[in-house]
């Protein structure tokens, strides 16, 4: 962490998973620079720990995140430049970018609005619980903004055309109910639940083989791949599956008629 910036993120490991908790709640935990700077040395920290096996991001107070500083100050800022969006290209989008080829599972614990690129965060992780007083909010409209994050990229292939363009061209709140029936999340639960529920999961998946890692990464890829290239990559990985320890041990294990002992590796 950086020895001037306030501390915005707040980690801790149990059980194996890896917990990355936004910390600014005065502002919704904006994505700030300082934020998005501090979650990515956090996110790097896990991915090397081999400690590590599963990561949940999460929020403090009443806001999983509310997008893009909008503050007098960042608005200043972002009128000083010309061509595309530095905070963008150098900051949010390789963070976007790491999440999506992590070889750890990642789980969006969303614990109030999600606004702008605060969707965009929580829909890069592979599994997203949300609180039932949560919701989800592409709100580039209102401030007369485009969708950023992966947003117009995202939407269409978890959602389909019709409804992204509802959510991204008419500004409206989506509940987490409603977000779970579109099929945009995984889990709404009562919001004392949400942690719980979130660290179960989490756990599932940190004592789980090491080929959980291969297969997120190969849906993450599947979903602008040619057919014939992904039954491809789908031989390579499972070989590497295979020849894992944990491949090993999961034959082995079904050989012998016992529950397998997978260590990740």
């Amino acid at each position: 962490m950086s020895d001037t910036a306030p501390e915005k993120i707040i980690t801790s490991i149990e059980s194996g998973v890896g917990v990355i908790t936004l910390n600014d709640p005065a502002t919704l935990n904006a994505a700030s620079l300082d934020l998005q700077q501090q979650l990515r040395a956090a996110f790097d920290s896990f991915v090397d720990d081999d400690q590590v096996r599963a990561i949940i991001i999460t929020a403090t107070g009443r806001g999983f995140c509310s997008g893009a500083n909008m503050s007098p100050a960042g608005a200043k800022a972002r009128g000083t430049f010309k061509g595309p969006l530095p905070g963008l290209l150098n900051l949010l989008n390789p963070l976007l970018s790491a999440f999506r080829t992590s070889p750890k599972p990642l789980i969006a614990a969303v614990n109030g609005v999600a606004a702008g690129a605060g969707v965009s965060l929580a829909l890069a992780c592979d599994l997203v619980v949300a609180a039932e007083s949560s919701y989800f909010l592409m709100a580039f409209r209102r401030v007369g903004m485009v969708p950023d994050g992966g947003a117009s990229w995202l939407l269409p292939r978890l959602i389909g055309k019709a409804r992204a363009m509802e959510l991204l061209l008419l500004g409206e709140k989506l509940p987490a109910q409603k977000a779970e029936q579109w099929g945009l999340i995984n889990r709404c639960v009562p919001d004392d639940d949400l942690m719980p529920v979130a660290m179960e999961l989490a756990e599932n998946l940190a004592s789980g083989p090491a080929s959980i890692g291969i297969a997120r990464k190969m849906v993450w890829e599947a979903m602008d791949a040619e057919w014939h290239d992904q039954i491809e990559a789908e031989a390579y990985a499972q070989g590497d599956a295979m020849r894992s320890d944990d491949g090993r041990e999961g034959i082995q294990a079904f050989m012998e008629k016992r529950p397998p002992q997978f260590k990740g590796v």
